[in-house]
């Protein structure tokens, strides 16, 4: 089965799904000074854990295969560094999160619009500094003051990674992760997710040969289309009650309501069988592109053939005097044999 092709370093600045944009595992920043990060742990992010500000010098972050997303801004980057300790080796069958292409995008910008307000909180405690200090002295201002420095690092970062996950959980329905599947759903997500990777992993895809630019848009949301039918479809088939024989006018309701739910399947399996013959063709085409570069490999030695060739008719030309010179060595030969038998005395 195709695995999906990681890289194996984070962007300093961004937020990246986990098992979507990024592979579970301990990352190292080389230099992580003044900056931060926020891992969203929990189903939807909603429990962060953050550290900042970072200290000078490196630093390194585990990131499990639990967590939803990882947040970061340092001035360099993150380079992954090895395997989470207590990570269990993957299924290969285990579909990974599908999150709504759109989401990050519409995250971004719901968070920067609260940063002004929260850039307002170290001054607010400074003012109460001064507010006390006819009251309490000028212990009470320096306290405050100490307080406002602490807010001002740590308080926006706080305040930020609670507002994204806030909103992450209230947009619950734009992203599905593998609990929100039955068995029937978690194989043809799979599926789907091998072919996905197929595609971006090949030759032709690296090599620019495939449309790119429609593989960037359209498989992401393909893929999340198809996550997004198949958690409904668990959820349908979990609320839907038991066969009960004995009171026809359920059934009577229930057989076109699950006539509907088979419909659906089979229209999300056309589709995931439409992607996986799509990979396949994908396949074909980088047996095609290696046989054309062991091809191209191949003429470009044929001056070497060419060469051999020439030397070997050189040598074809050479057989008469090989011959003739083989049979000067003859008449040689009966003529010293000859000479050999006059001079023996007689007996």
């Amino acid at each position: 089965m195709a695995r999906r092709t990681w890289n194996e370093s984070i962007p300093g600045i961004g937020t990246f799904f986990v098992g979507i944009d990024i592979q579970p595992g301990r990352y190292r920043c080389d230099d992580g000074k003044g900056g931060w990060w926020v891992r969203f742990a929990g189903t939807g992010g909603g429990d962060p854990v953050g550290s900042w500000p970072l200290p000078d010098g490196p630093t390194e972050v585990e990131i499990p295969a639990t967590d939803f997303a990882f947040e970061t801004h340092v001035r360099t980057y993150w380079r992954r560094v090895a395997d989470v300790g207590s990570e269990p080796s993957p299924d290969a069958s285990e579909p990974r999160p599908v999150t709504d292409p759109t989401l990050r995008a519409e995250l971004d910008p719901l968070v920067r619009r609260r940063r002004p307000l929260v850039a307002l909180a170290p001054f607010s405690v400074l003012g109460m500094g001064f507010a006390g200090l006819p009251v309490l002295g000028s212990m009470w201002l320096l306290g405050m003051t100490m307080l406002a420095a602490l807010v001002a690092i740590g308080a926006p970062t706080v305040f930020l990674d609670l507002t994204r996950a806030h909103e992450l959980d209230k947009r619950r329905d734009r992203f599905v992760v593998p609990e929100d599947l039955d068995d029937e759903a978690r194989a043809l997500l799979a599926r789907t997710q091998t072919a996905v990777d197929a595609v971006r992993a090949s030759e032709v895809n690296r090599e620019g040969l495939l449309e790119s630019a429609e593989n960037a848009v359209i498989l992401p949301r393909e893929e999340w289309e198809i996550a997004h039918a198949l958690a409904r479809q668990s959820r349908l088939r979990a609320d839907e009650p038991e066969r009960d024989g004995d009171v026809p006018e359920v059934e009577a309701v229930l057989r076109p309501l699950r006539e509907k739910l088979n419909r659906s399947v089979t229209a999300v399996t056309r589709r995931v069988e439409a992607l996986e013959r799509y990979a396949d063709h994908v396949r074909a085409a980088d047996e095609v592109l290696v046989a054309q570069r062991r091809v191209d490999d191949l003429t470009g030695r044929a001056h070497e053939y060419d060469e051999l060739l020439a030397e070997t008719v050189r040598d074809d030309m050479a057989l008469p005097e090989i011959e003739r010179m083989t049979e000067r060595s003859d008449d040689l030969l009966t003529l010293l044999r000859a000479r050999l038998k006059d001079s023996a005395p007689d007996a």
